[in-house]
């Protein structure tokens, strides 16, 4: 089973990706500057925060399966779409009907997670899954530069598009609760504010706003970045922009293996899940010397080792939510604490074409290095121990649910 949310988030990110690596391409053919490039995000992240806030509860209103599977459908003809694109405000509109679509691919990966497995293996079993978004971008550009040198970037986003609707194929006919009937459980319609007034669900929406908009910079930007500040050419991009994204999935292994590990030797959880994170985190600040630094190969390095920060301290995040509250509610609390991630990826980007047309990635690279120290002091001093087994009446109140 985590093996099937796996190959969504691979396929979820390969979608994704697709843009990055022809981003380079399209912002020559229409004639872009930074600042429209970043509008073109924006259009994604727009729509991402807010079905953020849609297909959690969706998710979990429908269930696993139909759930995951609208929305994987949706992305992956989203992406076909962009083959459509004839300038900059096309392409924005098919960034947001696609960003409409991948907003349910976390929130549908961590209530499978919660439905499958035990506190002491969520935040390995997430970080698999998790995993998947390095494999989608390790592939991508060799993939799609290949793809676009023989047949044109708009056979790029069809091919992308297809291999989505395949998995939609295999994951109906695959997937099925588990035998114990734990993951089938009464549909709910929740209070979204109630679930948000919780310390612990807007404290990490609020840490995300600063965490999550360092790994949306490396996937828009850096194919971008390579080209302009390192001149890397298009056949150059494909060979080395991967190369980061192999080490990110490693991270998302060695997060999991050392919050389980900490646990296995009896920390209590909140030490464990804070103190794994903690220690991924300062990784994160090798995004700094990466642009000082005159050696392209160092500053590929140092991102490499920001990433595996950035997917390491993740894979623990997404264990939060099934860690305290009941399974029936996970995808929406992630829904919601996805929110903060969009709009923090909304702001940082349109900040990012700003500062990149008038001064230099300099200061964008410092800025990214630092912020994920603002998310890290939220989770270790605001939001709060961890306490679970929380049941749902206790979450939100009888009056905030109803059949």
């Amino acid at each position: 089973m985590i093996s099937l949310v796996f190959l969504a988030t691979a396929i979820n990110y390969l979608d994704r990706q697709t843009l990055s690596v022809v981003a380079p391409l399209l912002i020559d053919q229409f004639h872009m500057s930074n600042q429209e490039y970043s509008r073109v995000i924006f259009a994604f992240m727009l729509a991402y925060t807010i079905m953020n806030a849609v297909s959690g509860p969706l998710i979990d209103r429908l269930g696993t399966r139909v759930g995951y599977a609208l929305t994987a459908a949706w992305w992956s003809a989203a992406a076909m779409m962009h083959s459509l694109a004839r300038g900059p405000w096309t392409l924005g509109f098919y960034r947001f009907l696609l960003g409409m679509g991948e907003a349910g691919n976390w929130p549908a990966g961590v209530k499978v997670v919660a439905e499958w497995f035990p506190v002491d293996e969520r935040a390995l079993a997430s970080g698999i899954f998790n995993s998947g978004s390095a494999a989608g971008a390790i592939v991508a550009p060799p993939i799609i530069v290949w793809i676009v040198l023989k047949a044109g970037w708009q056979a790029a986003f069809l091919v992308v598009g297809v291999v989505g609707l395949v998995w939609v194929v295999a994951w109906l006919t695959l997937y099925h609760p588990p035998q114990d009937g734990a993951g089938e459980e009464r549909a709910v319609t929740i209070s979204l504010w109630r679930l948000f007034r919780r310390r612990f669900v807007w404290s990490l929406t609020l840490a995300k706003f600063f965490f999550d908009p360092v790994w949306y910079f490396y996937i828009f930007w850096f194919p971008e970045y390579l080209k302009r500040a390192r001149h890397f050419d298009l056949l150059a991009i494909g060979k080395y922009a991967w190369v980061p994204f192999l080490v990110a999935g490693l991270g998302n292994l060695l997060g999991g293996w050392f919050a389980r590990t900490l646990l296995r030797h009896n920390l209590p959880l909140t030490i464990a899940r804070k103190g794994a994170l903690a220690l991924c985190t300062l990784l994160m600040v090798s995004t700094i010397p990466a642009v000082l630094v005159p050696s392209a190969t160092i500053s590929i390095a140092l991102v490499s080792l920001a990433m595996l920060g950035y997917t390491g301290a993740s894979a623990n995040m997404l264990a939060f939510p099934a860690d305290v509250f009941p399974r029936s509610v996970v995808a929406s609390i992630w829904g919601l604490a996805s929110v903060g991630s969009g709009m923090g990826g909304m702001i940082f980007a349109l900040a990012t074409g700003w500062v990149v047309d008038h001064y230099s990635y300099k200061p964008v690279f410092c800025g990214f290095g630092l912020t994920p120290l603002i998310a890290l002091g939220i989770v270790w001093f605001i939001l709060g121990p961890f306490r679970p087994g929380l049941k749902l009446n206790e979450v939100v109140g009888t009056r905030g649910i109803t059949s």
